[in-house]
């Protein structure tokens, strides 16, 4: 029998981090180096994430930053094989980027709005997992975690809103808790295990002027905003062999937003 801490620690393992330097991203990125993890931290801005990763080696944690575009099959491909080339392995994906240059509402969608939103958002984020399952399943081992959203759970709360909720972000982010169960169902015989983290509100910019802000809070059981730690321990857990039995689960962490 392992000692707890041990099923916890990520030392050694190799994971990669979509969209690793923005608001839940850098969150993710830091805590799982701080689980012992080496990271690649990737977006469409190489330099940008290299940037962040070099904050975190002056930190003793190791991190590297690399350029990917989700919507380009090419880039996919060649994240994948660097990050395997370099480490001789892929142990995590992390899937948490989201490109929100195309969110629309209904009123205003396109099939261009909604072509491009979901290249990236949804089929980016299957091709990937399709790229790195090419080093995982050999390996026999692998960890697959998709951050949805509690907007993946539910519909936005249209009376407290002051502006019209995008639907493509509402029909992705749902549609990852159903590519999270496939991949869980169809990859868990190769040793890998796939799981979803549903978070709730984080937004440090928003300030006590919006009315969101007061309906957020007042309609959350827990009574306030996630902060930046709070998504750290569910991917940690997640990407640990302390979920060893764990797969084609969505975990939630919205604060008890989506009980009602």
């Amino acid at each position: 029998m392992r000692h707890t801490k041990d099923l916890f620690s990520l030392d050694g393992r190799v994971a990669i981090v979509t969209g690793g330097r923005g608001l839940y991203g850098a969150s993710i990125s830091l805590g799982l180096c701080e689980m012992g993890a080496t990271v690649v931290i990737a977006s469409r801005s190489g330099e940008k994430c290299e940037e962040y990763a070099k904050e975190l080696r002056e930190q003793g944690y190791s991190a590297y930053g690399m350029s990917l575009d989700l919507s380009d099959d090419a880039s996919i491909k060649a994240l994948a094989k660097d990050v395997y080339d370099r480490f001789g392995k892929i142990d995590i994906l992390v899937n948490n980027a989201v490109d929100r240059r195309n969110m629309t509402s209904l009123a205003d969608a396109t099939r261009e709005k909604l072509r491009d939103s979901a290249e990236t958002n949804l089929n980016g984020q299957m091709l990937l997992s399709q790229a790195v399952l090419e080093y995982m399943i050999p390996a026999g081992k692998g960890n697959i975690i998709n951050i949805s959203s509690m907007r993946g759970l539910d519909c936005p709360h249209f009376p407290y809103y002051t502006v019209d909720q995008p639907i493509n972000y509402t029909t992705e982010k749902w549609a990852m808790v159903g590519m999270t169960k496939y991949m869980a169902g169809r990859y868990g015989k190769n040793g890998i295990r796939v799981n979803c983290v549903a978070p709730g509100g984080f937004n440090p910019n928003i300030t006590e002027a919006d009315p969101f802000h007061k309906h957020y809070i007042d309609n959350c059981p827990l009574g306030c905003w996630a902060n930046e730690d709070d998504i750290k321990g569910p991917v940690a857990f997640l990407a640990s062999d302390a979920a060893n039995y764990v797969t084609g689960a969505t975990l939630v962490m919205d604060g008890g937003w989506t009980i009602w």
